[in-house]
């Protein structure tokens, strides 16, 4: 009779998958028998400092690299669908339920893959300027950006909001979903086998309540993409430090559509313009 191996569900810190510095875990809701890592401040700066390393590899890839590389993450994806659905039931959802958010997140990795190379055309420019100059405005990623993801959808929620970070260049940090974290921690695995540079996607497990706190509050984290309402306690930890931070408070439904979430809206707040100047020969 064969053994039974039960999956341990690890931190995706700096291309590595560790267990959570504090030696604790946690049981997701519906699932007492599964010790998933809880994630600690300890583990959030050791995910900064990877975020950092891994902001100067991918920001500095050419963007039609980074393009392919997400696209790679698709191909990933669709290639361990079924273990990837199996994550998804464990969250709570129902097996064609699991069938249809893989298949949107997908499709959102694909649109984000394309978007990679156009964002410098989309949002930057060539500025009509008096005198014999050339003036540009060209794309820059804000940095190290974390993420709050939203409890349900588990897997498209934990994309719909990296991705647009990472196709506008920046790094990120995820708390993914605390009571179905299972796909959201698997996509690791996932990044691993795609091409992603080490530090790139950071994936942490845990408790939003405590660790929130400490996204908003970090001052080595250049901006907070929250999913839900507007929080005035978040929003006044991260004034402490001018980070920038935005919500993203969708409806339900939203959440299960590609065509809701694909946006340069979700991109342009966490990228910079630089202005540059050329002269023009005489």
């Amino acid at each position: 009779m064969p053994v039974p191996v039960p999956k341990t569900y690890k931190l995706h810190v700096g291309g590595k998958f560790p267990r959570s510095e504090s030696g604790r875990s946690y049981q997701p809701v519906g699932n007492p028998a599964l010790n998933v890592a809880r994630g600690s401040r300890k583990d959030l700066r050791d995910a900064v400092v990877g975020a950092r390393a891994g902001l100067a590899a991918w920001s500095g890839s050419a963007a039609y690299l980074r393009g392919q590389i997400l696209y790679r993450l698709a191909e990933m994806l669709e290639s361990r669908r079924d273990a990837m659905q199996q994550e998804l039931v464990l969250g709570g959802v129902t097996k064609v339920a699991a069938a249809k958010e893989l298949d949107v997140a997908i499709a959102l990795t694909i649109w984000y893959a394309g978007l990679c190379d156009k964002v410098q055309s989309l949002l930057g420019s060539q500025n009509a300027v008096q005198g014999p100059f050339f003036n540009f405005s060209t794309v820059e990623p804000t940095g190290v950006v974390g993420v709050l993801a939203p409890e349900a959808p588990a897997l498209v929620g934990t994309l719909a909001l990296a991705l647009p970070l990472l196709a506008g260049g920046n790094s990120v940090i995820v708390l993914v979903s605390e009571r179905a974290p299972f796909a959201g921690l698997a996509l690791g695995e996932v990044c691993a086998s795609s091409d992603v540079p080490a530090g790139a996607i950071n994936l942490l497990s845990g408790l939003r309540s405590e660790l929130g706190s400490q996204f908003a509050a970090h001052r080595d984290l250049d901006g907070l993409l929250v999913a839900g309402k507007p929080d005035a306690a978040l929003s006044a930890a991260a004034a402490d430090n001018c980070k920038r931070v935005r919500y993203c408070d969708l409806p339900a439904a939203d959440w299960t559509q590609a065509g809701k979430l694909r946006s340069l809206a979700f991109v342009e707040p966490f990228v910079e313009l630089k202005t540059l100047w050329h002269p023009v020969a005489p």
